[in-house]
């Protein structure tokens, strides 16, 4: 089986300044990393690798920089790695770097197999969108499987996944069919992220990464990828200013966890007048509907 992991080289998000004049991102200084939701889905693609066999190619799409991030991928166990890189690339957005990822995929699964899954995080840090995953699968026309927390089974003979996927309600457990996209969370205590062994990391040392243009990943129509196809226009980037108000303490005095509730409720309700009516009234409907 193969499958394919999309990963990104993104700024460090604990150590990422914004300028205080032209507010844009200061990205100088700042050091790279993997996309962290993108390990997971790393180590997912790994853990069916290591169950079912096949491959597991990492592609990217960056400047020539981003060869780092890749093997670092290779160093934890990916077999491939993909660099896409063109300065057609340079602007692009959500809707053209998915165009650009999609088309790249589809020539790695005709040069190297027949792809039955792709991984991508759930979103990255620097942009927050968790768009381009989804947009893989629409423009590859496979089904598409979002906030994922957990592959429970694969059946490559059957063309069946079965995943458990985190929602607003609790974990929903659903089957779909192969080909498919996985847009993963952050595991779980009972998932350990692998680290990588010493022959993997002398391997991703003297690795070759293959690098794609535009052309070579099968893209004819310049204007899908890069600013000739991103409609987004960030106008502005500024970090929100400082709360002025200073936090105020509740419940001092109290002796006991109840006086601390009473504080903590009669604090929410000052602040919030019609709150403690609301939930009174629900709590009336709840209790009359048995």
């Amino acid at each position: 089986m193969h499958s394919v992991v999309c990963i990104k080289q993104v700024p460090d998000s604990a150590q990422i300044r914004v300028h205080p004049v032209t507010n844009t991102i200061m990205r100088q200084g700042v050091p790279a990393i993997i996309n962290p939701y993108d390990t997971w889905a790393l180590e997912a693609a790994l853990a069916l690798r290591d169950k079912h066999g096949g491959e597991v190619t990492v592609v990217t799409m960056g400047p020539p920089m981003a060869e780092d991030t890749l093997r670092r991928a290779l160093s934890i166990g990916a077999d491939r790695a993909v660099l896409l890189t063109d300065r057609f690339f340079a602007g692009a957005d959500t809707l053209a770097t998915s165009f650009a990822l999609a088309s790249g995929i589809a020539k790695i699964s005709d040069t190297y197999g027949k792809v039955s899954l792709v991984f991508t995080g759930k979103q990255t840090i620097d942009g927050d969108t968790a768009q381009v995953g989804p947009g893989i699968a629409k423009r590859m026309n496979f089904q598409q499987l979002t906030y994922v927390s957990r592959v429970v089974e694969v059946d490559p003979a059957a063309g069946k996944l079965v995943v458990e996927r985190r929602g607003e309600g609790g974990t929903q457990v659903l089957q779909s069919q192969l080909p498919a996209l996985i847009t993963m969370l952050e595991g779980d205590a009972s998932q350990a992220m692998r680290r990588g062994s010493l022959p993997d990391a002398l391997r991703a040392s003297r690795a070759e990464i293959i690098r794609w243009g535009a052309a070579q990943a099968g893209i004819t129509d310049l204007t899908k990828v890069g600013l000739k196809g991103s409609p987004t226009v960030v106008k502005k980037v500024y970090a929100p200013s400082p709360r002025a108000e200073k936090a105020k303490p509740v419940g001092e005095g109290s002796t006991s966890p109840d006086q601390y509730a009473d504080a903590i409720l009669s604090a929410i309700f000052t602040q919030a007048p019609g709150l403690e009516a609301d939930l009174l009234a629900l709590s009336r409907e709840r209790n009359a509907a048995g």
